[in-house]
């Protein structure tokens, strides 16, 4: 009997020490500050010109209305009907309700709908987050 309880107990501490790696690891994974996010849309066939009127005219004035601090966008020269763009937020936590925030704002809401009446304006979209090295001269 002995013997099984101290199986099952360092069964669970082991358990617990696994469980408090990943956490460990998960929480030095997060930036800690100011992140940028590097975001690529393909466009749907004939409508980067849309796509780009959308942001133009709407979207980054709403991103910053939701805390999203827009860096650059741009168009490549080799990459037909693709949209690339960077914003920036405060933190890893702040991304996630500045989004949250963004997709539940009204104007938002309408702005996509009017703008997709004839179809979605993109077939795919590709957000990678990065964190500015020491180096960097933008931080």
């Amino acid at each position: 009997m002995a013997l099984k309880t101290i199986l099952h107990l360092s069964l669970a501490v082991s358990a617990m020490i696994a469980a408090g790696s990943l956490l460990l690891t998960t929480v030095m994974a997060q930036p800690k500050g100011k992140v940028f996010e590097l975001r690529t849309y393909t466009a749907a066939e004939g409508k980067l010109d849309a796509l780009q009127a959308r942001f133009r005219d709407h979207t980054m004035r709403i991103f910053k209305k939701h805390h999203m601090t827009n860096v650059g966008y741009w168009v490549p020269v080799d990459k037909p009907n693709t949209l690339i763009y960077i914003i920036s937020h405060p933190s890893m936590e702040a991304a996630r309700e500045n989004w949250a925030a963004f997709r539940n704002d009204p104007e938002w809401q309408k702005v996509q709908k009017e703008s997709e009446a004839n179809g979605k304006l993109t077939t795919h979209i590709e957000s990678v987050y990065m964190e500015a090295t020491d180096y960097s001269p933008m931080k």
